[in-house]
């Protein structure tokens, strides 16, 4: 059932950890279209290319704070909606050439198959978010998935709030937060959740450790890390 505020996939909500994984940078490998599309929108107001590294050790959510950082100031609402438009006018066309992260499927596929569930939030917009995820397969693995379906310039926690009061049966205190940016901890622990990060995204590790949770290099060790944490 599609609606604007989610799409559920699968039908009861279980025990045991509930694992909410974030789509860009997490599950979804697209990092490089990410650089390539700042660098692209950078381009149409005037500022320098941004290196990869540069931009995991500024890049931060809301994403007007991370261009202040770039640019000394906030960027104007003119130069944000140029800016907002630009980046994903050029992510979209790009996002189609990347692919899911290393051991992504398989992992979403275990942890289903272990009779534990999980869901998608994500800041993606909504009516982009569902096809990508329905091309790569991995759709029926979630009980729910939610894109961003407001303005892009604010942050997840009330995304989360409202992603985890649609999951039936899902208490918050049971539910893992996995994604690659402080701000999914900062959701997380809004919505009384917790969380792990993982540095194959958007941030450099020395970023996330700033969150206080734990921070893993690998998909693999996020799921080891959520399935052993006594609930």
């Amino acid at each position: 059932m599609s609606t604007d505020a989610g799409t559920r996939t699968g039908a009861g909500a279980g025990t045991g950890t509930h694992i909410v994984w974030d789509w860009n940078g997490t599950l979804f490998h697209d990092i490089d279209a990410v650089i390539q599309a700042t660098n692209a929108s950078f381009g149409e107001v005037g500022l320098a290319p941004i290196t990869r590294e540069r931009y995991r050790d500024l890049y931060c959510v809301p994403v007007p704070r991370f261009y202040e950082r770039l640019m000394g100031r906030l960027p104007t609402d003119a130069e944000w909606a140029v800016m907002d438009e630009a980046f994903h006018r050029h992510y979209w066309a790009l996002a189609e050439g990347a692919g899911l992260a290393p051991g992504a499927a398989r992992l979403l596929m275990e942890w289903q198959a272990s009779g534990l569930t999980q869901s998608l939030c994500s800041l993606a917009p909504h009516d982009h978010l569902i096809p990508i995820v329905r091309t790569h397969g991995i759709e029926r693995h979630f009980l729910r998935v939610d894109g961003r379906t407001g303005p892009s310039n604010g942050g997840k926690a009330e995304h989360m709030v409202r992603h985890l009061a649609g999951l039936d049966g899902v208490a918050p205190e049971r539910v893992v937060v996995i994604g690659d940016a402080v701000d999914d901890a900062v959701a997380a622990a809004h919505a009384g959740a917790r969380a792990v990060l993982y540095t194959g995204g958007s941030h450099s590790r020395a970023s996330l450790e700033t969150a206080g949770v734990p921070v893993v290099d690998s998909l693999a060790e996020a799921v080891g890390v959520a399935r052993e944490w006594p609930l």
